[in-house]
């Protein structure tokens, strides 16, 4: 079908043009929102700037369509193809793309928040830049992805492959990462305040200097992690494991520290004022001149912990294990 026919049934009012053939057609600025292309074939066209808000694309061939700048809001493009489209700054909120194939697509600064792209599969697909504001990417395929400088805040990446995606400079305040492995991962200076991390592998990963205020880390592996000068208080992290990590000089004031293993954890100079440390293991943790005033620590294992210089006050030790722990004076209890 010619274009110029496409044109005049759209503006006699028709919306319907599904299953139709445009593959490498010119259709960049044309308006079609609101028009039904559920599975037609745009493999290659071109739609660079055109306005397609609303449109139905379900099952739609877009592979290598050039679709740079688009007004793609809204529109439906549940299990269509999208392998290798160009989508930079295109305008894709509020879209739904679940099971959507986007393999080498590059969505670079395209707006992306409040989109769905529940078990997409997006392997090495480019969203450096791109505002992924309350995106759900929840079961997506991310490996390999360029993610550098996205904002996620609000997000939802629980169940999400993210195997050697970049994550350089990304925005996570308040995202749902539940149960995903980011071992190793820098997360230095970010701002992942009443971030969703429970039950995450993040052991190596390196926090220091950010924000984790009131963010929840319950079982959370974290051994040998850099959280070096981080703000945790208020933080969740019952049952969490931070075996041989850096928490100096952090802020831990009314965290939930219950269970948590801190054994052999540097935590010299730490805020633990108020924090819940009930049958917390401090096996070996260094806690010189931390201030753990008012901190409630019921059966917690102090044992060879060293205390050396820590505020004590308002803490009851009375049924803390402190065998062979350095006190604050410099003794040994025994």
């Amino acid at each position: 079908m010619l274009i110029s026919d496409i044109l005049k049934r759209y503006n006699q009012g028709d919306r319907d043009f599904r299953e139709i053939n445009l593959s490498k057609s010119n259709l960049s600025g044309m308006n079609l929102s609101y028009a039904n292309l559920s599975r037609s074939k745009l493999t290659e066209a071109h739609l660079a700037w055109s306005d397609l808000q609303r449109c139905f694309l379900l099952e739609s061939d877009l592979r290598g369509a050039f679709l740079y700048g688009a007004n793609l809001s809204f529109v439906k493009l549940k299990e269509a193809l999208l392998v290798g489209a160009d989508l930079t700054k295109a305008d894709l909120k509020g879209a739904q793309l679940h099971k959507v194939n986007l393999q080498g697509a590059t969505l670079s600064g395209a707006v992306l928040n409040w989109v769905s792209l529940y078990m997409a599969n997006l392997p090495g697909v480019n969203l450096c830049g791109a505002n992924l504001e309350g995106i759900n990417l929840r079961g997506a395929n991310l490996e390999r992805a360029n993610l550098n400088w996205t904002n996620l805040n609000g997000a939802r990446l629980s169940g999400a492959n993210l195997r050697g995606a970049k994550l350089y400079g990304i925005k996570l305040k308040g995202a749902f990462l539940n149960g995903l492995d980011l071992h190793g991962v820098n997360f230095s200076a970010m701002d992942l305040e009443e971030t969703k991390m429970s039950g995450m592998k993040l052991y190596g990963s390196n926090f220091s200097g950010s924000n984790l205020q009131s963010a929840f880390m319950r079982r959370s592996v974290l051994d040998k992690a850099n959280l070096k000068n981080v703000v945790l208080n208020q933080g969740q992290l019952k049952g969490a494991q931070f075996v041989q990590a850096n928490l100096m000089k952090s802020d831990l004031s009314e965290t939930d520290l219950r269970m948590a293993d801190l054994s052999f954890t540097n935590l010299n100079l730490v805020n633990l004022r108020g924090a819940d440390l009930t049958n917390a293991n401090l096996h070996g943790a260094y806690l010189w001149s931390a201030c753990l005033d008012g901190a409630i620590v019921k059966g917690a294992n102090f044992t060879g912990a060293n205390l050396r210089d820590a505020d004590l006050s308002g803490t009851d030790l009375s049924d803390a294990i402190l065998t062979g722990a350095t006190m604050p004076d410099g003794k040994i209890h025994v």
